[in-house]
């Protein structure tokens, strides 16, 4: 059993132990649990797979509870930075234990964007949206995976673009955004973990970033 099979089958126990009836879904076990419970858990044991087997510290541990349809409740820890961010609807997101906030630029030509690998854009048919947004914007940094969206939660960053996620990559996050001030959701501007892309963005900067994505698709 591999470290990812045992850090979730660990993350599950947990989970079971605590809430039985609840559902899980994970990334190594898939879906487990009362199909018709309303409480769904998403577990990414080892999110940023490539910079865990490289020795760079921007792997996380993703959680997510989904109540009803909505994420309510979010939490990622990366544990080479030991650096926590948390949230739940109403209760506000918390980096290390301080007020989370999202950054105040509000013009993408000072803004910064993330990244987890540039060539996903055209693999995943977003090369032209990325195209406008590089131009756009004005720094563009790579590593991404979770941390580029718990950057800009923290502020740190305007942008994260990714064209393709499932739904325990997103996990925690639409919370953790909302949370911060921010939006989390597909690239159409609808908030949601199910859409298989995620962007993280400003809501100052959101109607700007979807005109670009929304020229690109224009023939």
């Amino acid at each position: 059993m591999c470290i990812r099979d045992r850090a979730e089958a660990l993350i599950r126990q947990r989970i079971e132990q605590h809430y039985p009836d609840h559902t899980i879904v994970g990334e190594e076990y898939g879906i487990t649990g009362r199909a018709d419970s309303p409480c769904r858990w998403y577990v990414d044991p080892i999110d940023g797979t490539k910079s865990f087997t490289r020795g760079v510290p921007l792997y996380a541990v993703l959680l997510g509870l989904e109540i009803e349809g909505e994420v309510e409740v979010g939490a990622v820890y990366f544990p080479a930075l030991d650096d926590m961010l948390v949230a739940a609807s109403g209760l506000g997101c918390w980096w290390n234990g301080r007020r989370a906030r999202v950054s105040q630029v509000t013009r993408l030509a000072e803004a910064t964007v993330a990244f987890t690998d540039i060539r996903g854009f055209e693999a995943h048919g977003r090369a032209k949206a990325w195209q406008r947004i590089m131009t756009a914007t004005r720094f563009q940094a790579g590593w991404g995976d979770a941390y580029g969206h718990a950057l800009v939660a923290t502020g740190r960053v305007e942008i994260m673009l990714d064209p393709i996620m499932s739904d325990w990559d997103c996990g925690p996050f639409p919370p953790i955004l909302r949370e911060a001030g921010g939006y989390f959701g597909d690239w159409s501007g609808n908030p949601t973990i199910h859409a298989q892309e995620a962007l993280s963005t400003t809501y100052k900067l959101l109607p700007q970033v979807l005109n670009l994505i929304e020229a690109s698709e224009t023939p």
